[in-house]
């Protein structure tokens, strides 16, 4: 950890912080208890840099504060969140995460690819910190914890559900931007419906493409795709895509016989959905507030993670939500799946 010797250095330290956190446009909240862990010991001082929709957008970025409330109530200390915009350039997360390694927060935790670059250079620069990003990974530095998934894995179920579960034989995949990681999702969706049903139509639809982020927030958009696949005849919408996918939800829901199949958080769960959760398949929960909170705990602990450390569907780092019980009548099909996939025998694709 990071520590600032003199008051006066940590005043400064605190008053930049808050600046270059307006100067880039990124929303803040922060939690300081003060207070140290219960099992003794200097309580760790946690830095986050969200995604675009941060806190509060009901799908990843919440998953990943989960694992962060978690460790706060086991080990006290303070947080520090800052939240990306759609119109931040390379400069404002290399800025972001300065601020938060600058001010003495460790570890700083990225939620999401974007940051990896920026990632890449802060981290180099503050060789003590311990660096977290949930997503992908950073080559280079030694301090950082790549913290990643098989979002393929998880999504290979969702289609075997989806393929079960529509009467129309035609479905679709909704994702926030065409970026690699999102398509992990969509190759894994694909399989899964087909290799449960060949003939089935699975209807793809991309919200944003390339560094335009947007499509990660903006449920408007989300609603329009989810309402045009339902007029072609879709009866089951997959949406990969942020808060953008509450938009997609709100659209099934308005049809009768139609279903929706969340992402990241168990979607059925969502108190701001509840209105909608009769139409909610199922989710694809990835278990981001695992790999978060054993990063935490292993600063608190002294022994920093570092490297790749994966979480796959045989860890539980991916699964399928059964809340609801709408996918109960076809659990046998959906374990014998997973059971495959965990021993190999299925080989879940990572692009289209």
């Amino acid at each position: 950890m990071r520590r600032v010797s003199k008051i006066a250095a940590a005043g400064i330290a605190t008053a930049a912080l808050a600046l270059s956190a307006t100067a880039c446009g990124s929303t803040s909240s922060q939690k300081d208890s003060g207070t140290s862990s219960s099992s003794g010991g200097k309580a760790v001082k946690i830095g986050v840099a969200y995604d675009v929709g941060g806190r509060g957008d009901h799908s990843f970025n919440d998953s990943a504060a989960r694992g962060i409330d978690k460790a706060k109530s086991e080990f006290g200390g303070s947080v520090k969140e800052l939240t990306a915009k759609t119109t931040d350039t390379e400069a404002d997360r290399v800025q972001r995460l300065t601020d938060l390694a600058g001010a003495g927060y460790n570890p700083v935790i990225g939620i999401g690819y974007a940051y990896q670059n920026s990632m890449k250079q802060v981290a180099a620069k503050y060789p003590n910190v311990t660096f977290g990003i949930v997503d992908s990974v950073v080559e280079g530095p030694k301090n950082v914890d790549n913290i990643v998934f098989t979002e393929e894995q998880g999504s290979y179920l969702a289609g075997v559900a989806a393929a079960l579960k529509s009467k129309s034989g035609h479905v679709g995949f909704i994702g926030g931007v065409d970026v690699p990681l999102i398509k992990k999702f969509e190759a894994g969706f694909v399989q899964g419906v087909k290799d449960t049903k060949p003939s089935d139509n699975v209807e793809v639809q991309y919200l944003s493409h390339g560094s335009d982020t947007s499509g990660f927030a903006s449920p408007d958009k989300g609603k329009a795709a989810a309402q045009g696949m339902l007029d072609n005849g879709a009866d089951v919408i997959y949406t990969a895509a942020g808060s953008s996918g509450t938009g997609a939800i709100e659209a099934v829901a308005g049809k009768k016989g139609a279903w929706a199949i969340g992402v990241d958080s168990d979607q059925y769960q969502q108190a701001s959905l509840d209105k909608y959760k009769n139409s909610i398949l199922t989710s694809v929960v990835k278990n981001v507030d695992i790999g978060v909170y054993d990063l935490i705990k292993s600063v608190k602990d002294g022994k920093p993670l570092v490297g790749t450390n994966s979480y796959p569907l045989a860890k539980n780092g991916v699964s399928l939500a059964t809340s609801g019980g709408f996918i109960d009548d076809i659990k046998a099909q959906l374990d014998a799946a997973q059971k495959k996939i965990v021993d190999g025998s299925i080989k879940v694709k990572t692009t289209p």
